[in-house]
This record gives structure tokens, sequence and C-alpha cells, in this order.
């Protein structure tokens, strides 16, 4: 997609979690984030909650980004100017971080697909599968459980 038909918010998205391009005003979550991959103690899972427009998918896209850059920096920064982390900051999509919408796939028949998807190891070594699940909040109580 050209920069000049891309939405402004798209385009000053962040791509790591501190400096120029970094996460603004979310400097606990980025510190801690950036620690938790710089020394390979990531969580299983990771829960982002706020108001609508504060960042929870773009810190999710970021963490992504550092989980599975090959160049990534030794304090846990993405170099953002790789391939895997083009991709995954455009959303245009890689095998290995899977973003869903889930005001749209919100039944139970999407809750197993996701499931027996995820049973599926990342493409190359090293690398992490990452599911970010977009407005989990819309999920029904039977795709929940």
């Amino acid at each position: 997609m050209s920069e000049l038909y891309q939405a402004l918010p798209r385009r000053t998205r962040p791509t790591n979690f501190r400096g120029p391009r970094g996460l603004v005003d979310q400097e606990i979550a980025a510190t801690s984030l950036a620690n938790a991959v710089a020394r390979g103690r990531v969580a299983q899972a990771y829960l982002f909650a706020g108001p609508r427009g504060t960042g929870k998918t773009t810190a999710g896209r970021v963490l992504a980004m550092a989980l599975n850059c090959p160049n990534r920096t030794p304090d846990g920064e993405p170099c953002a100017t790789c391939d895997t982390c083009r991709r995954i900051h455009t959303g245009v999509g890689t095998m290995d971080v899977i973003e869903i919408d889930a005001a749209s796939n919100r039944g139970v028949d999407d809750a197993k697909q996701l499931r027996e998807s995820a049973m599926y190891a990342p493409t190359r070594e090293g690398a992490y599968k990452v599911y970010i699940i977009d407005e989990a909040h819309m999920l029904t109580r039977e795709a929940w459980n």
C-alpha cells in the first residue's frame, strides 16, 4: 500500500518499545515487555486492557515483532527493518503472528478453529507463535468456555 493512501495512525504506529518510534506514554509496560524479551522470560499470555486508542493492539504487534525479529537488539528491541518486522507492523501477515478480530469471530466454532490452529509449531527455529485477539470482550460466553 502506498504511503500516500495510508491513514495517519497507520503511518505513525510505533515500531519498537522505546525511542523515537516507540510506544508513547506506556513506559512501564514497554520496559517490562522489552526486559521480558531480552531475558527470554516471556509469559505465555499477556492481557492489554484500557480505553480505546491507548495502543493495546499496537503493543501486541511490537511484542510480536520483538519475539520474532532475527535482528533484535540485546535489550529486547526489534530492528523494525527486516522483512519479518515489516510484515508484522503492516499487518500483511505471517504464519507465526495471527491477528483475530473477536468482534466478528466471536462464536464457538471460531474458538474451536483457533484452538486447532494453535497446536502447530512456529515456521522457523527460534520464532514464537503469537495470537493477537482484538476485542476479546466481544466473545460469546460459550466461546470463552
